[in-house]
C-alpha cells in the first residue's frame, strides 16, 4: 500500500522527488504519512480535498481487504524540518 499512495502522489505533483510515505503502526492501524514539497501540497489536497478524500478511500478500502485499518495523513517538507 505504501508504494501505491507513493505512485498516486508522485503523479500528481511537479516535484516528485519530494514525495516520500513512512508507515506507522498504532493500536487503531496503520498510519500512512504522505509527505511532498510545499509547493505541491494543494495538488494533492485537492479542490475542497477530493483528492485526498479519494485517496484516503482507496486506501481504506485496500487496508480492508486485507483485514487491516488504515489512515492517511499529509504532510508538506517544510513543517518536517522545524
Amino acid at each position: 500500500m505504501k508504494e501505491f499512495i507513493e505512485f498516486i502522489a508522485k503523479h500528481l505533483v511537479e516535484d516528485p522527488d519530494q514525495v516520500s510515505v513512512s508507515v506507522e503502526e498504532s493500536e487503531k492501524g496503520l498510519l500512512y504519512r504522505l509527505t511532498v514539497g510545499e509547493r505541491d501540497i494543494g495538488r494533492v489536497v485537492g479542490k475542497e480535498g477530493r483528492t485526498a478524500r479519494s485517496m484516503r478511500t482507496l486506501l481504506t478500502a485496500s487496508a480492508a481487504r486485507l483485514g487491516q485499518r488504515a489512515n492517511l495523513e499529509i504532510v508538506d517538507g517544510s513543517s518536517e524540518e522545524e
